[in-house]
């Protein structure tokens, strides 16, 4: 029997007992994880080194984007959904080209507007917990 180191086992308890709502922000997270490790293989004096680990990290983020994007409820999500998908679709084109190219500048980008819409989603958990657990509704008080 294989036993999970201490890292192992937390990652697999969070992900069991997380809400929806911080599943997507772990998945953004890890995203922006693997496309900080990419940027760093730009350092990689090794060709070979370079390659893979720009390739390999920079495919992890873009399956964990196409994720995201299959994970829409594109009925009930209307037009955010539409363009959320589109923003989906874009940011996997940019990591591709980025990838193919071994550009930077590509990674970059998705960095920045990865990270614009993680600390979106997590202050909207933050404020949804905060609205739940008030015993006046927010509208209400003042």
């Amino acid at each position: 029997m294989k036993t999970l180191n201490p890292w192992q086992s937390y990652k697999k308890v969070a992900t069991t007992t997380a809400s929806p709502g911080q599943l997507v922000l772990m998945l953004y997270e890890g995203a922006l994880r693997f496309l900080e490790q990419a940027k760093t293989a730009f350092h990689c004096d090794d060709p070979l080194d370079f390659n893979l680990n720009v390739c390999t990290n920079v495919q992890k983020a873009q399956a964990i984007i196409n994720e995201l994007s299959l994970s829409l409820n594109m009925q009930a999500g209307g037009e955010f959904a539409a363009n959320q998908r589109r923003l989906y679709n874009y940011l996997d084109r940019r990591l591709q080209e980025s990838n193919l190219r071994k550009d930077l500048d590509g990674i970059n980008e998705v960095i920045h507007r990865l990270t614009i819409i993680k600390d979106a989603w997590a202050e909207m958990l933050q404020t949804g917990a905060a609205f739940r657990e008030s015993p006046v509704p927010l509208a209400m008080a003042g």
